[in-house]
């Protein structure tokens, strides 16, 4: 009989197969799954001179189930070579999934640290694994699990320790763990090991103190500037102004780090993306020395897709992050301008009534737009319009809050469809670079220091760009269409 691995690499490549035929359209430069479910990116890091990702994966189906590890490389971020899925839930200590994680390499192989779930009386008990293999074939380490839940201090939930991101400093391994406390709700465990295999708890990084939600998910830890970030994705959050929003969110603590005692003092917290559909990020350093991170672009809480797709599961354009007046900032990969053409610029146009302008229309594109000038109120860009349907982005200058709202985009599901967001719009401009990629909006505010994803599904044919605005409107926009060449 197939192994659970071999029949989930077969199906998969049947199913590509199959796709040769014909299919449904994907983004351009987004990174999609083969068949069936995606959710996390797992495993984002350099290996042998390649970028990997590995993500949550359930191929037989749209939606969450049984979890894999599926596996793609790319050598730019935007073109991506799928591999065969790596892992399969198959050994008793993760017969109920091979949950999220890492990787890195130790001696010229590819180290990946995931959370398995065992079943224990009917629950899912989680703990920490190693598997290692040649960046296509993974062995399960005998000793699993390494990192039990044992090891942490009384007062933790055995059933929510999960999704470990590791890193070396000098000789030592470390991983920060997201937890749950009976106490304190959502924490950030840091656990190290001289060998990946005999690991020891340390402390506890930072914690919800219960305000920021009963659970921590998929915790990543790194420097960025004079800075140490940590991002987590809080489970059950309350509403905080506009700043964070009902149920799961994605956040970013901000601080000092000593490597030596191993205390992080947060300085600030906020959210990380402040869209409808950004989930459970990871982070990678490039040989380069950039920090980039990588998305799940979906609501956790409730996904949708339309009906015939044979795959649910879209990644964020990979962002470069970087510090800048003591605020997390992101922007697209600098490899996405290789795939920017066709310019069209406007400069000091003045908008007042709905208006089009020649060469900007599509799904498949980027948009600069800065907005000058204080003889108007509300400024409204209508994307992904057609005779029925369109999705808006409008800008409040006086409140200086940008709202998205994609209920008239086509939708049938009872979802939230409309979230606003609080920009700076320094010296009475705000800077705007939004990107299109079929069935993707991105929007990149006041060069990137706030940032906000959402999904589109609106029938293709609806590609229209409008704008206008309540008063004059000064803009510069300039235009670039995605052209993905055929190798």
């Amino acid at each position: 009989m197939d192994t659970l691995l071999e029949k989930a690499r077969q199906h998969e490549k049947n199913a590509l197969e199959k796709e040769k035929k014909g299919g449904i359209p994907r983004p351009a430069v987004h990174f999609t799954n083969p068949v069936g479910w995606m959710n996390d990116p797992n495993g984002f890091s350099d290996y042998k001179g390649e970028h990997h990702l590995f993500f949550q994966y359930y191929p037989y189906d749209t939606r969450w189930d049984s979890m894999h590890w599926g596996h793609a490389k790319s050598s730019d971020f935007i073109r991506w070579e799928y591999l065969p899925a790596a892992m399969a839930p198959d050994q008793p200590y993760d017969e109920l999934g091979v949950f999220s994680g890492s990787a890195l390499v130790r001696d010229e192989k590819q180290v990946l640290v995931y959370t398995g779930v065992k079943n224990v009386d009917g629950e899912g008990y989680q703990a920490q694994c190693l598997a290692v293999g040649d960046g296509l074939n993974y062995e399960k380490a005998p000793e699993n699990p390494v990192i039990p839940a044992s090891l942490l201090p009384a007062g933790y939930d055995r059933k929510d320790f999960r999704d470990p991101k590791i890193w070396k400093d000098g000789d030592i391994y470390y991983v920060v763990v997201g937890c749950r406390s009976e106490e304190n709700g959502g924490e950030a465990a840091l656990f190290s090991s001289p060998d990946l295999k005999n690991w020891k708890f340390e402390t506890i990084l930072d914690k919800s103190f219960g305000k920021l939600g009963i659970m921590w998910e998929c915790p990543d830890f790194f420097p960025v500037g004079e800075k140490w970030a940590l991002t987590v994705s809080p489970i059950r959050m309350e509403a905080e102004g506009l700043e964070f929003h009902p149920g799961n969110n994605c956040i970013v603590l901000t601080g000092t780090y000593d490597p030596e005692t191993m205390k992080f003092q947060r300085e600030n917290v906020r959210s990380l993306d402040y869209g409808l559909d950004f989930y459970a990020p990871q982070t990678m350093e490039t040989a380069d020395g950039r920090r980039v991170i990588i998305g799940w672009m979906q609501s956790c809480e409730k996904a949708f897709l339309p009906e015939g797709f044979p795959w649910c599961g879209i990644m964020s354009i990979p962002r470069e992050l970087f510090m800048e007046n003591g605020r997390l900032c992101q922007r697209p990969v600098r490899e996405l301008e290789a795939y920017l053409k066709e310019k069209a610029v406007y400069t000091d146009i003045s908008v007042k009534e709905k208006q089009a302008l020649s060469g900007i229309r599509g799904r498949m594109l980027e948009l600069a737009i800065t907005l000058k000038g204080t003889a108007y109120d509300r400024w409204t860009l209508s994307l992904a319009a057609g005779e029925k349907h369109d999705t808006t982005v409008t800008y409040d200058r006086k409140q200086k809050i940008l709202t998205f709202d994609r209920t008239h985009s086509g939708v049938h599901w009872n979802l939230v469809h409309s979230r606003s967001m609080y920009v700076k719009g320094e010296e009475e401009e705000l800077s705007l670079r939004i990107l299109l990629d079929r069935y993707t909006v991105e929007i990149f505010a006041d060069g990137g220091a706030e940032v906000f994803s959402a999904l589109l599904y609106t029938e293709a044919e609806s590609d229209g760009i409008f704008f206008e605005s309540d008063g004059e409107a000064i803009m510069d926009v300039t235009a670039r269409k995605i052209v993905l060449e055929e190798k």
